[in-house]
């Protein structure tokens, strides 16, 4: 069945201001909410098809495409997206539950009793930290273990906060973590849900609290974290160790471990991406005759032929020695670029040699057809 119009399904016009379409949302989910409306499937189904409209009609970037292009514009533009009918119910109390005023992601509230509180659960903050990998450890992988100071679970309370490890079931919410308000309104009466002062959405209270951490659940401590960094890594390319940060207070859930990549300079080859390049230098009569030279890798020492007659500049590749690419595995090239080396001073018998030399027909420059530009040289490089 083709999907309704999201003006027409909240009831409004298409130049509906920001408040009338969050106005017309509440109505609706009013009317129709699962808790007003108890095994109603059809009730269900326009109370998640209207949290669609608003998804979209209370979203500047998302209203303007659905107004250009309609529905056909709504594909991959995140949020539900999925049509009403396969809309997760639990996302829609998390995400809209500010329309009825509740707090802690407690959704919109109950109707008669039926409200869908929740408690809090406590998240622990992230820890950032740096890590330095040499050019070897970046084409390998490797396993770092971090001695991390961090907010670790209380043991001697098990991370309750309370002394004897018992929690008492908060008084003022019976343990949902929520405490409820009737409001009259025109269409009859309306519970609202807001977080538990007593517990602060705990659901929870401590009779006594644990002498080590003072109630919190957590301590000051450290712990070696084993990190495995896979090959390819770049320079403030970021990771993420989940449930490896500050424990959550209070039992709560732990946060991530950030480790940020910071890739240390090698001495004689330089990063392009997976490529690498090499400065090589060679004296001018080596590159007359022609000569074999040692370049570094990152395994070691590859030995390289110099034709007779390399000009300076001509790259030399070394296919498959470079850096792995993180997403596919290939790896990229080390890239040779030869300099040829003028000495900047002579000795009397040198300056006579080279005098002698001078006046041959081949140190006189003629480079022909066959030779390539420096711009020609570029593209081969880019190619």
């Amino acid at each position: 069945m083709a999907k309704r119009d999201y003006y027409e399904v909240l009831g409004i016009s298409r130049g509906a201001a920001e408040a009338e379409i969050k106005k017309a949302y509440r109505k609706m989910a009013v009317k129709f909410h699962p808790d007003k409306n108890p095994d109603d499937a059809s009730a269900e189904e326009k109370f998640k098809e209207a949290a669609e409209a608003y998804e979209v009609l209370s979203n500047a970037d998302k209203k303007a495409r659905y107004d250009q292009y309609g529905h056909a514009g709504m594909s991959g533009a995140g949020g539900f997206g999925g049509g009403g009918g396969g809309m997760n119910m639990d996302d829609i109390f998390s995400q809209f539950g500010d329309i009825f005023g509740g707090g802690g992601g407690g959704g919109f509230g109950g109707f008669g009793g039926g409200g869908r509180g929740r408690t809090r659960v406590n998240k622990g903050s992230n820890l950032r930290v740096r890590v330095k990998l040499n050019l070897e450890e970046v084409a390998n992988g490797v396993t770092k273990k971090l001695k991390v100071n961090k907010y670790v679970s209380c043991e001697k309370c098990t991370g309750t906060g309370a002394e004897d490890g018992k929690m008492d079931t908060c008084h003022t919410c019976g343990g949902r973590g929520q405490v409820t308000r009737v409001m009259n309104t025109p269409l009859g009466q309306m519970q609202t849900s807001s977080t538990c002062p007593s517990c602060s959405g705990q659901g929870q209270t401590i009779a006594h609290k644990c002498t080590k951490c003072y109630g919190d659940g957590i301590v000051k401590g450290e712990e070696v974290i084993e990190v495995k960094i896979p090959a390819g890594v770049g320079n403030d390319m970021q990771l993420s160790v989940r449930g490896k940060g500050n424990a959550g207070a209070k039992s709560g859930v732990p946060g991530d471990l950030i480790v940020l990549v910071e890739e240390e300079e090698h001495e004689l080859l330089k990063r392009d991406g997976t490529d690498l390049h090499y400065e090589l230098y060679v004296s001018f009569v080596d590159a007359a005759l022609g000569t074999s030279v040692e370049v570094p890798t990152i395994e070691g020492k590859a030995r390289i032929k110099v034709e007779a007659g390399t000009q300076s500049g001509k790259l030399l590749r070394l296919r498959g020695k470079g850096l792995p690419d993180l997403d596919y595995g290939r790896k990229g090239d080390i890239l040779v670029h030869t300099n040829v080396w003028i000495p900047k001073k002579l000795s009397k018998e040198e300056k006579k040699t080279l005098e002698k030399l001078k006046e041959s027909e081949n140190f006189k420059p003629d480079p022909g057809k066959g030779e390539k530009s420096f711009f020609e040289k570029m593209k081969d490089y880019f190619h």
